[in-house]
């Protein structure tokens, strides 16, 4: 009888073990790290990349290779290491590529990455980017490109964050997940080119991007309400993607998701215009979130303290839950498109 009570006691410890064990790995809800990217967070750290101290972060430049140095130090203060099988947090770009494609004379420049691996499917990687050159120094004024594009550089730099702490509750992302911070936007887009042409994991194995681009302003569009957000070409690959992102901001962040400018024929063409557009070349479903343009683009006006904070963060939650749930399902999303 002992015999048989001690293997019942036994038999309930592994039992409740193997549901805490299980309760540990489930990640369904992810409203307590998407609470972690907050407004002071995002302008503490955008005061730094978006200050005269950065020079403009001009592609190559002392004061992009300055801000470049500040956002590694962010990294490494919040325990989100370089990626594996790379030797540092630089993605180093010859000064030939940069100026092959347009007969430019910009010095070489550097993508800098981070990297969280997945526990489940760790060669399974979600890119999630951000180009962080701006304009540099006109006629003496030093273009800071607060939301060109720091204002998509610092919600990067806190979504992973994020994912770190999660990953540090028990609570990581089953893929793995590469926050890319790209060179040369300005330019042409040479450094997600540079990236999508040598990737430091094999491209087929990248199942998404999603791309951050000036997610700090409202346009004229939006003068009433700050609570919005454009999205651009998650539909224009695959279905699935497409239906992330309503779901996910339908659960978490109830923005507005403004359409207007993912139609083909929209005279902008923005879906050719950032980042993204790299990866959806070689048939990675991707989305591009942007607020739109405003009287400061690519202006020396473009300033910190014109940022909308709160917009900011709701804008950077989204990206982060829509990256949970792709991080986390089942399968990835299916190419349904040509």
């Amino acid at each position: 009888m002992k015999k048989i009570i001690v293997l019942l006691l036994i038999a309930s410890a592994f039992s409740c073990k193997t549901t805490q064990s299980v309760a540990s790995k489930d990640n369904s809800d992810p409203t307590k790290y998407m609470n972690l990217i907050t407004e002071k967070d995002l302008k503490t750290m955008l005061y730094v990349v978006a200050s005269d101290e950065m020079e403009g972060r001009e592609t190559g430049s002392k004061g992009q290779k300055k801000a470049g140095v500040y956002m590694i130090d962010q990294y490494k203060k919040n325990g989100v290491s370089f990626p594996k099988g790379a030797s540092d947090y630089y993605q180093h770009i010859p000064a030939a590529f940069l100026n092959a494609k347009y007969n430019e004379n910009l010095p070489d420049s550097e993508n800098i990455w981070a990297y969280i691996e997945g526990s489940e499917k760790p060669n399974e990687v979600l890119v999630i980017s951000a180009h962080y050159d701006h304009v540099g120094i006109k006629n003496g004024d030093v273009y800071n490109g607060a939301d060109d594009d720091g204002s998509g550089t610092v919600a990067v730099m806190e979504i992973a964050k994020a994912f770190a702490k999660a990953k540090k509750d028990g609570h990581g992302p089953k893929r793995s997940i590469l926050f890319l911070h790209v060179t040369g936007e300005e330019h042409g887009l040479h450094g997600s080119r540079y990236y999508s042409e040598n990737p430091l994991f094999p491209i087929g194995n990248t199942i998404s991007d999603i791309n951050i681009d000036m997610i700090g302003r409202r346009d004229v569009e939006h003068a009433k309400t700050n609570n919005y957000v454009y999205v651009i070409g998650a539909d224009r690959l695959s279905t699935d993607l497409h239906n992330a992102v309503v779901a996910q901001n339908d659960k978490y962040t109830k923005l507005d998701l403004d359409f207007k400018f993912n139609d083909p024929k929209d005279p902008n063409h923005f879906y050719e215009r950032s980042d993204h557009y790299n990866f959806a070349k070689f048939g990675i479903p991707a989305v591009f979130l942007f607020n739109g343009v405003h009287e400061d683009y690519h202006g020396k006006g473009d300033e910190p303290q014109k940022i909308e904070y709160d917009a900011l963060a709701k804008r950077a939650q989204l990206a982060f839950v829509i990256a949970w749930d792709l991080a986390n399902r089942e399968n990835r999303p299916v190419v349904d498109k040509k």
